[in-house]
């Protein structure tokens, strides 16, 4: 069954004009079904749970003589406290993903939402059904946003399960060292997941824009990969230190504001500030460039 059909209740003889609050629904839910069930989705899907077992795997091993992670100073800030307590491998896994491999993801499934099912051919058949151009971006786009959680918290979970395998468990040391219980430390990894999910919004707003620009949901996914590569590289350049608090990566590493006590709000609410202006910049472009688009195939 294909998604216009799923998005249609059975029975229907005539397709309403105007469809309700049900048949937005059903192509929601026939959308996260599809995005969720493709070969590609379930890949990135397994490669971002592997990243917490390799990780959490290279430090048991360096540190099975006794010595401290991160002893030569590199790696997430986390690092050397993964071996007190296996909750902060999912602080370190969640750090060490949202750089690249989360955005990247992020960008794959963003790019190809609407220039995918124009290579396919089902992009015109999708506007028939009647969703609707805006309709459709805004299902488009909530099925990203989705896609952005559920992403985050495949990565916790599987630090978590990792961590608590091969590290001990138990009350932790916050950033400005005061002590905490496991259970307020669990309530802090939700909650930082949760704020590294919200801080990839814009990459989906961007890929998604992106994805209105052309044809080929390949073409889509390397723009939108290649443009996250550069604003990250821009980021890191210190003579252009003066457009950097503009760049949506600056404040992603931010949410580790949330292990101090009390809480660093600051670049946090610039982070999700600065996301919640690229999603509205780069939605209503999408919406300005996909609603007066010329669709024939």
């Amino acid at each position: 069954m294909s998604r216009v059909e799923a998005a249609v209740p059975a029975g229907a003889v005539d397709v309403p004009r105007r469809p309700g609050p049900l048949w937005t629904f059903g192509l929601l839910g026939s959308e996260l079904v599809t995005t969720f069930r493709r070969w590609r989705t379930l890949a990135l899907l397994g490669v971002l749970a592997a990243v917490p077992v390799l990780v959490g795997i290279a430090v048991r091993i360096e540190t099975g003589d006794g010595s401290p992670a991160g002893r030569g100073g590199g790696g997430p800030a986390f690092i050397s406290q993964i071996t007190n307590n296996g909750l902060f491998l999912v602080f370190t896994a969640l750090a060490a993903t949202l750089p690249f491999f989360l955005p990247m993801a992020i960008g794959v499934v963003a790019g190809d939402a609407i220039a995918g099912e124009a290579a396919a051919g089902t992009l015109r058949y999708l506007l028939v059904a009647p969703a609707g151009r805006t309709r459709l971006l805004l299902t488009k786009y909530a099925t990203t946003i989705a896609f952005c959680l559920v992403a985050t918290l495949v990565v916790a979970t599987s630090a978590m399960v990792v961590g608590a395998l091969l590290f001990p468990l138990g009350d932790l040391t916050t950033i400005s060292g005061t002590r905490i219980s496991f259970a307020e430390g669990l309530g802090r990894a939700v909650l930082i997941a949760l704020v590294v999910a919200a801080s990839l919004v814009g990459v989906a707003a961007l890929g998604l824009f992106v994805s209105t620009l052309t044809g080929s949901g390949i073409a889509a996914m390397a723009t939108t990969v290649g443009l996250l590569i550069t604003v990250q590289i821009v980021d890191q350049i210190p003579q252009l230190h003066a457009i950097q608090p503009y760049l949506f990566p600056h404040y992603w590493l931010s949410f580790a504001d949330l292990m101090r006590e009390p809480v660093y709000w600051d670049d946090l609410v610039k982070n999700l500030g600065l996301q919640g202006l690229y999603a509205a910049v780069f939605g209503t472009a999408a919406w300005a460039r996909f609603t007066t688009k010329d669709i024939s195939t």
